[in-house]
C-alpha cells in the first residue's frame, strides 16, 4: 500500500490505510505500507511491515507531509518484500511510485479514490479554478491508468464515473468496529472535561480546517446554544481551521460551554462519542465520512448537510437528519431544535444508527476489498506475468519508458483539460 499520509497523523485515509491493513494481516495476509516520515513520529515501538520515507514536513503550512523522492529505497523495499499486488492511495507522489511498481512487476495496481482533489488545492500557493479542474483530471486519469478503483461510497462511484473513470469500480467504504465504539464511556468523560452529566451535548469529530465548512457548522451550532442554556457543544480533533472556530465561538460569549478536546484515539475516542447526544456535520469534502459511522456505532445519530459521501450513511428521519446544502445556519439550527423536542425520534434513531454501522462493519468490508483483490489478480493471466519476467534488456528499458511516458502524458492531460479553450474571433 502507497499512502502519503499514515499515522500518526489523524485524518480518514490514514486510518482507512491502517484498519484495512490490520484487517487483511488478521485474514493471513502480509501488508507493507510506504508512507512519508511524520514529526513526533513514535520510535520505538517499530512499526509492523511500514516503511517510512524521508519527507518535507508540515507542507505549505499544513500537517502534512511531502515525500521525498527516493526510487533506488522503494525499489529495494519492494524487491524484498515480492508483493502479488499494489494498492495506491493517491494519483501523486507516491501514487506514482505505485504506477511504476505495478508496471515494472506486472502487478495489479488498485487505487482507493479518497478524496475529492479539487476540495484541497488551497493548501497550494497556485489555488486557482484552473488547479482544481487539474487535480479533478490528474485523479481521473490515473484512475484509468489503474486496474481497479475502489470508491468509499457509492456516491463517489457514480461521481467518478461521470468525470470518465473507465476503468472496474467498486464500492468499499472503510469498515467501523461496531463493538469497540458501542462500549464507550461517555459519563467518565463527560465528568473529565466537565460536562454535567445531564447536559445536552452536540459533538463533531475531524480535522478542523477549512474545507470541513467549519464556520458554517459554528454559527448553527451558536444559534442553537443561545436557546438553549444547558447545551454543549464537544469538539474532537485539530487543524488549521481550531483558531477561526474558538474566535467566533468566543464572540459569541459560548466558551464556556464549548470544549475543544484535541485529537483522541482508541478508547478515548469511543468515550468521546458516547458523551454527544447528536453529531453535528457540515462538510462537502468528504468521500465517506468514516466519523459518521464511528457516531452511529455508538449510537449517535446524525445531523448534517446532504454532500458525497455523507448521502450514503445518513438517511434523512431514519438515522438522523440529512438537510439540503441550500440550508443556512438558521435552518440547521431549526432541525436541532426539532430533533431536541422528540425524544421519540431520538430513540428511533439512536437504534437505526446502530444498525447503519453494523452494516459497514470492518469485517465485511475487509472481505469485500479482499475479494476485490483475488478477482484482479485472476485476471492477470499467468502468461502476461511470465511474460513481464521474461522481458530482455531492451524490452525491459522499453517498458520503463512507456510507464513515464503514461505518468508524464497523465499530467499533461490533465493540464490540457483544465484550461479552456480559447474562443475563436467573430
Amino acid at each position: 500500500m502507497f499512502t502519503n499520509t499514515y499515522l500518526p497523523h489523524v485524518g480518514g485515509v490514514a486510518r482507512s490505510v491502517h484498519i484495512f491493513s490490520q484487517d487483511l494481516r488478521k485474514m493471513g495476509h502480509r501488508v507493507l505500507v510506504l508512507a512519508p516520515e511524520f514529526e513526533d513520529h513514535p520510535q520505538p515501538p517499530p512499526e509492523q511491515d511500514v516503511i517510512r520515507l524521508a519527507a518535507i514536513q508540515k507542507f505549505n503550512g499544513s500537517d502534512f507531509s511531502v515525500r521525498i523522492p527516493l526510487p533506488y529505497v522503494v525499489e529495494n523495499e519492494i524487491e524484498v518484500f515480492k508483493p502479488d499486488i499494489i494498492h495506491s492511495h493517491h494519483p501523486f507522489l507516491l501514487g506514482d511510485s505505485a504506477l511504476r511498481v505495478s508496471r515494472k512487476h506486472g502487478l495489479p495496481l488498485v487505487f482507493t479514490h479518497h478524496t475529492l482533489y479539487e476540495q484541497y488545492t488551497h493548501y497550494i500557493p497556485l489555488h486557482s479554478d484552473l488547479l482544481k479542474s487539474f487535480v479533478q483530471n490528474l485523479a481521473t486519469l490515473y484512475a484509468n491508468l489503474s486496474d481497479g478503483v475502489v470508491a468509499p461510497s457509492q456516491s463517489i462511484a457514480d461521481l467518478i464515473q461521470s468525470r470518465g473513470v473507465t476503468a472496474p469500480i467498486i464500492e468499499i467504504p472503510t469498515g467501523v468496529d461496531v463493538a469497540f465504539f458501542s462500549n464507550g464511556n461517555g459519563g467518565s468523560f463527560r465528568h473529565s472535561m466537565g460536562i454535567p452529566a445531564d447536559a445536552f451535548v452536540l459533538g463533531h469529530t475531524g480535522r478542523l480546517a477549512s474545507e470541513k465548512n467549519l464556520l458554517f457548522l459554528s454559527q448553527a451550532v451558536s444559534k442553537f446554544m443561545h436557546q438553549h442554556s444547558e447545551a454543549f457543544f464537544l469538539v474532537v480533533g485539530n487543524g488549521p481551521g481550531k483558531d477561526d472556530m474558538v474566535g467566533f465561538l468566543q464572540n459569541e460569549q459560548l466558551q464556556d460551554r464549548v470544549i475543544f478536546c484535541g485529537q483522541k484515539t482508541g478508547q478515548s475516542l469511543a468515550d468521546a462519542y458516547a458523551a454527544m447526544n447528536l453529531f453535528v456535520f457540515a462538510s462537502f469534502s468528504e468521500t465517506q465520512g468514516m466519523v459518521l459511522l464511528e457516531a452511529m456505532a455508538a449510537g449517535v445519530p446524525v445531523i448534517a448537510l446532504d454532500a458525497s459521501g455523507v448521502r450514503d450513511v445518513v438517511m434523512n428521519g431514519h438515522n438522523g437528519r440529512l438537510l439540503p446544502d441550500t440550508y443556512s445556519p438558521e435552518m440547521f439550527a431549526a432541525a436541532l431544535q426539532e430533533a431536541v423536542a422528540s425524544q421519540e425520534h431520538l430513540a428511533q434513531w439512536r437504534e437505526a444508527s446502530l444498525q447503519t454501522a453494523r452494516i459497514h462493519s470492518r469485517q465485511k468490508c475487509a472481505h469485500r476489498l479482499d475479494r476485490f483483490y483475488q478477482e484482479l489478480l485472476s485476471m492477470k493471466s499467468s502468461d502476461t506475468l511470465r511474460e513481464k519476467e521474461s522481458l530482455g534488456p531492451l524490452e525491459s528499458l522499453l517498458e520503463r519508458i512507456k510507464v513515464e511516458w503514461d505518468l508524464f502524458a497523465t499530467k499533461v492531460r490533465s493540464v490540457a483539460e483544465a484550461v479552456p479553450t480559447p474562443k475563436a474571433d467573430t
